[in-house]
């Protein structure tokens, strides 16, 4: 009993704020903490019918939205103002002098090759932010790029619209506007 009590006072409340350092400022963003305890979740397995479970946040296989998840209005908020405040944000894995994945190191290389300024976020250092990411941009991996406050896309769209030119033709509009 003592164990589960010293674990729930070491949790952070709602309302609680984390923060994220942005790559290349010295400024800081704000990010409310979101409660650890998880919302229902649907877990598949083959042959046999869906069951809903609240037992283990480690067994999250699919989480049905309708159950309760989704993205807590204090997070959308603080996601809206870190893209909306850079031309360029790339949410990655690491930060762009230390990547921590090969599709992150990827597009760190294709914005440096461009010349172009950007601020990056490590969603590593933030559960929560990673978590509430996914649902802001209805995109489930990382990088995610956004540019102009709109999500560009990941790593593969991102090489992709680099070997077509339409990278570099929306990153010229963005530094334009």
């Amino acid at each position: 009993m003592a164990a589960s009590a010293s674990a729930s006072a070491a949790r952070p409340l709602a309302g609680d704020s984390l923060t994220i350092h942005v790559s290349s400022r010295p400024q800081l963003a704000m990010v409310s903490a979101l409660p650890r305890s998880s919302p229902p979740t649907w877990r598949l397995g083959l042959g046999r019918p869906a069951r809903l479970s609240t037992r283990s946040p480690h067994a999250r296989s699919v989480r049905c939205l309708a159950a309760g998840g989704g993205l807590a209005p204090e997070m959308r908020a603080t996601l809206d103002k870190v893209v909306a405040s850079h031309k360029v944000v790339l949410f990655m894995k690491g930060t762009k002098d230390f990547p921590q994945c090969g599709f992150s190191h990827t597009v760190v290389q294709i914005l440096r090759s461009l010349d172009v300024p950007f601020e990056t976020l490590d969603v590593l250092a933030n559960e929560a932010l990673r978590q509430g990411l996914k649902d802001y941009s209805s995109w489930p991996t990382f990088p995610q790029l956004y540019i102009d406050g709109e999500f560009f896309g990941g790593c593969d769209i991102t090489v992709e619209a680099y070997k077509s030119g339409e990278l570099q033709e929306t990153l010229e509009k963005a530094m334009c506007s």
